[in-house]
């Protein structure tokens, strides 16, 4: 039994390894179950060691743990340790303690109350080095409590004649004030006092602490406005200062320490006329002095237009003009992001820039002009945009014409306002925009239906004048074959009157079929749209037929196929081409919603019913459906009635109508065959259902029905 003690005793005493030693070990595991395995070992090891009382390993030891606790494993055991370690009189443990604390220890923990009383005493020792330790420590991790204890030994240290010391005591005020901000008033005399000192990092540690009082206390923000010839002297000294290797960065003058005071002057100049004014050759020298090229000169370039947008100076902008334009444009629109009111405040100064003779000032400030219209401005700003538009370069033309449509878009006050804007971009610049501006304006211009007899005034007229702009072009012909009769009719109250005759319209069609500038899709275009009037107009049918009939031998095989698709009506089909002339008629109607007019008196037509002119009297008609679900292994039925009526046994044409909307759809497709005396029906039905979640579509041929009325009934497939 005794030997087995004595062996045991002798384990525990075994000098454990050195820090470097343990992190070589553990770096050299393979598996991550192997380094799990060496830290089990060492926090064992550890542990035992911290039982041992003062052996002179526990510092080492602590060091180690820290080291475990930064791989992510388990070390709150050592929190007690790093109270006691605080309490040592030796350096290197205190210096270990310190450290452990701020790792291991924050205020959530009861163990950091404990350590309160050796801060206050380490605060008045005879050792600045002490001191640090101490102050470091409260500033990263002094809860409410003990800032309240200590806040009385931190000022006292901020009036300390070394400098070391007070640059820590002013960073720890900060964490002080953000804890207790009740705790502002008492720091508030001795930051004042500490600008008037010479060494950076004091100096440093006073802007961050008045930054943070001015944050915290409007009355403080009065107190340190005085203040502000003093930051300005301090700031000049750093732009214009000679090389000084201890605080260059990149050619740039402790820079870290400039955009620091930068900072503090927004918020002084903030809604005061008079600091912003103190302020504002500063941010000129500042502007004209600074080295753009370098990320140090970009860093405090970018906090003086921060600077220059926030403060009450109307001509802050044309102030920094010098800066280089490429970075203030791109800061600005970051800025607009975050601050849209900030910069909105300089629009005037920034429109001026689209005059610049210089293309990249053009190009940005075009940039931040799109950024900052708004709802409020869209008048005044698209105004601006559409002058420059007028005159800027080509390579800007296309970006121009695409922010001013986004905006229009997003912000437009009327329909009619954004139908004007696209027009009058078209009509500047209809070749430089994009491919999906003539879809866009088709569909906005058929949703502005009290707007149609304005529109096609308008386009017509803009046609006449110029076919150089391709878009503008396609979208009159379009409008055109459209609202063709309200051209004709030359009734406008919104625009002046101007009488148009069938001829007119015609001609100028064909100049655009004709001419070297329309490409094949406007002519395409063009020519749909003459073909569209043969329903609109009586006296020019024939010419109507001449036109479409030369593009049938065109080189181009699309117009070709146009041409003698649109021949086939006028010669095989000519009695289907005026169904669709129809009051009010749109390609937005619904597909099989086919309308006839009664010439003698207008009437409803039911929705679903077709019907010949008058000359043929054919009508076809589909009821509804008895339900939309069908029940599985035939169990039920769904039935639908369709009715013909044929007292002349005319010729039927093709027809699709409607699908059937829920769960069951039908389309039915009539081929008919031309026969006088008897004429033989034939339905394909087309059944498209939903059946345990998967669509399937069935197609069948019925050709059985009787040649007189029918009421056929449709079975589930």
């Amino acid at each position: 039994m005794p030997l087995s003690i004595s062996l045991i005793t002798e384990t525990v005493m075994t000098p454990s390894v050195r820090l470097q030693e343990m992190i070589r070990v553990i770096r050299s595991a393979r598996t991550q179950g192997e380094e799990r395995g060496i830290i089990q070992r060492e926090c064992a090891d550890i542990r035992a060691q911290f039982r041992q009382g003062d052996n002179g390993e526990r510092s080492h030891s602590l060091a180690k743990l820290l080291y475990v606790h930064m791989l992510g494993y388990p070390a709150h055991f050592g929190q007690m340790e790093c109270v006691r370690l605080i309490a040592s009189p030796r350096y290197s443990e205190k210096r270990i303690g310190y450290l452990g604390a701020m790792m291991l220890l924050d205020e959530k923990q009861d163990a950091s109350l404990l350590i309160t009383n050796s801060i206050k005493n380490d605060l008045s020792h005879s050792s600045q080095y002490v001191q640090s330790l101490a102050l470091c420590t409260l500033a990263c991790m002094g809860s409410a409590e003990m800032c309240r204890d200590l806040a009385p030994e931190i000022e006292r240290l901020l009036r300390a004649s070394n400098s070391y010391i007070k640059k820590k005591a002013t960073l720890c005020a900060v964490h002080i004030i953000k804890k207790v901000p009740e705790l502002a008033e008492l720091f508030t005399p001795s930051a004042r006092t500490l600008l008037s000192e010479k060494n950076h990092g004091v100096l440093h540690g006073a802007v961050v602490l008045i930054t943070e009082l001015c944050k915290r206390n409007p009355d403080t923000l009065d107190q340190f406005r005085k203040a502000v010839p003093e930051l300005v002297q301090i700031m000049k000294g750093l732009v214009t200062s000679s090389y000084s290797p201890e605080h260059n960065v990149a050619g740039i003058s402790d820079p870290f320490l400039q955009v620091r005071i930068l900072r503090l002057l927004r918020i002084l100049g903030h809604n005061n006329d008079t600091a912003s004014d103190a302020m504002n050759d500063l941010l000129a020298q500042v502007a004209t002095n600074t080295d753009s090229s370098k990320t140090a000169g970009s860093a405090v370039l970018y906090e003086t237009v921060l600077t220059i947008m926030d403060i009450n100076s109307e001509s802050g902008l044309r102030v920094a003009g010098n800066i280089n334009c490429k970075f203030i444009f791109t800061t600005l629109t970051t800025i607009v992001q975050t601050d849209h009111n900030a910069v909105q405040r300089h629009r005037g100064t920034i429109v001026d820039c689209l005059k610049d003779q210089d293309t990249s000032v053009k190009r940005r400030a075009l940039e931040l002009s799109l950024a900052l219209v708004s709802a409020v401005n869209i008048r005044s700003m698209m105004k601006e945009l559409l002058i420059f538009l007028s005159f800027c370069p080509p390579e800007l033309r296309s970006q121009t014409a695409s922010g001013i449509f986004n905006a229009a878009e997003r912000y437009s006050p009327s329909k009619r306002w954004h139908i004007d804007t696209i027009l009058h971009v078209l009509t500047t610049a209809g070749g430089d925009v994009r491919d999906e501006t003539v879809p866009n304006l088709i569909q906005l211009i058929t949703t502005a239906s009290e707007l149609h007899c304005y529109t096609v005034h308008k386009l017509y007229r803009a046609l006449v004048k110029d076919i150089a702009q391709q878009s503008l072009v396609q979208v009159a012909c379009w409008c055109i074959g459209e609202y063709g009769d309200l051209l004709l009719k030359g009734e406008c109250e919104e625009i002046e009157p101007m009488q148009v005759t069938e001829d007119d319209v015609l001609d100028a069609l064909e100049t655009v079929l004709q001419s070297h500038m329309s490409s094949p899709a406007t002519r395409g275009f063009a020519l749909t749209a003459t073909m569209k009037l043969s329903t609109r107009i009586t006296d020019n049918v024939d010419r109507i037929r001449s036109i479409v009939s030369i593009y049938g031998s065109c080189i181009d095989l699309e117009l070709q196929q146009r041409a003698v698709e649109y021949n086939a009506l006028f010669k095989k089909y000519d009695h289907m081409r005026y169904r669709c002339n129809l009051p009010g008629h749109t390609n937005g109607d619904t597909p099989g919603e086919i309308k006839e007019p009664d010439t003698s008196k207008p009437k409803p037509v039911e929705a679903g019913l077709l019907s010949e002119p008058a000359s043929q009297s054919v009508q076809l008609q589909m009821k509804a459906p008895s339900g939309n679900v069908i029940p599985a292994h035939g169990l039920g039925q769904v039935t639908q009635t369709v009715l013909l009526n044929n007292p002349n046994k005319a010729s039927l044409p093709c027809f699709r109508f409607v699908q059937l909307s829920f769960l069951l759809n039908l389309s039915a497709l009539f081929m008919h065959k031309l026969d006088y005396t008897f004429i033989p029906l034939k339905m394909r039905i087309r059944v498209s259902y939903s059946n345990q979640g998967a669509m399937h579509q069935d197609t069948v041929l019925i050709d059985s029905f009787p040649s007189t009325a029918c009421q056929p009934s449709i079975s589930p497939l």
